[in-house]
């Protein structure tokens, strides 16, 4: 039986130079892919997958409205696809993750999606979110914070390099590193409210 596959990691970790290798190893073998990417992630052009290395390669650009199942279906229909793959997947929907779960479960296509979990404030993508919840399997691509220690967290920065801590989820562009989670700061940047003002009274 197909499965999804969540492959996640903090920004700049190599997802796309992965994704891309994975098709290349499909077609390699004389198998068939289709690949995908959000055309809201534009910095390379609309329907555009490009690493930090180098590698590039045009594939099939998709908006919000767009039905994955039905595209996939339909070229299932004209030509057998025997895997799909899904760049920044954390721009998905989730009605776009329901409809990949269904290209597994009906179609039975594997479909590998590769994104981050979280944005600049640590708060969950809808995208990945559902690719949590939904995926049957989940794979940890690691990268390594300026402090040595594992990069978890996605930190946007300013045009003199200070942390933003305000603003739209979605800001396209290469103002981001990874940071661990103590180095990221978390508690100044997530909406969770806590408050530490008064705890002089003994846990109940």
């Amino acid at each position: 039986m197909a499965k999804l596959y969540f492959y996640y990691s903090a920004m700049n970790a190599g997802k796309s130079t992965t994704l891309l290798q994975s098709a290349h190893n499909y077609e390699e073998r004389g198998m068939s892919v289709m690949l995908f990417t959000p055309n809201v992630d534009d910095r390379e052009g609309v329907g555009t997958i490009s690493s930090r290395i180098g590698l590039r390669r045009e594939v099939i650009g998709f908006g919000g409205e767009c039905d994955l199942f039905e595209v996939i279906r339909q070229q299932q229909a004209t030509c057998k696809t025997d895997c799909v793959l899904v760049d920044e997947a954390q721009f998905l929907t989730p009605t776009q993750v329901l409809q990949l779960t269904m290209v597994c479960d009906q179609l039975d296509i594997p479909v590998l999606c590769y994104g981050i979990r979280t944005d600049f404030k640590g708060e969950p993508f809808p995208g990945s979110k559902y690719l949590l919840a939904w995926a049957e399997d989940l794979i940890e691509i690691k990268t390594v914070c300026r402090t040595g220690k594992k990069a978890t967290m996605n930190a946007r920065l300013d045009a003199d390099g200070n942390p933003v801590v305000e603003g739209d989820q979605i800001d396209i562009g290469h103002h981001y590193i990874a940071l661990s989670r103590r180095e990221f700061d978390l508690p100044s940047k997530t909406p969770v409210p806590y408050d530490r003002t008064d705890k002089s009274s003994p846990a109940e």
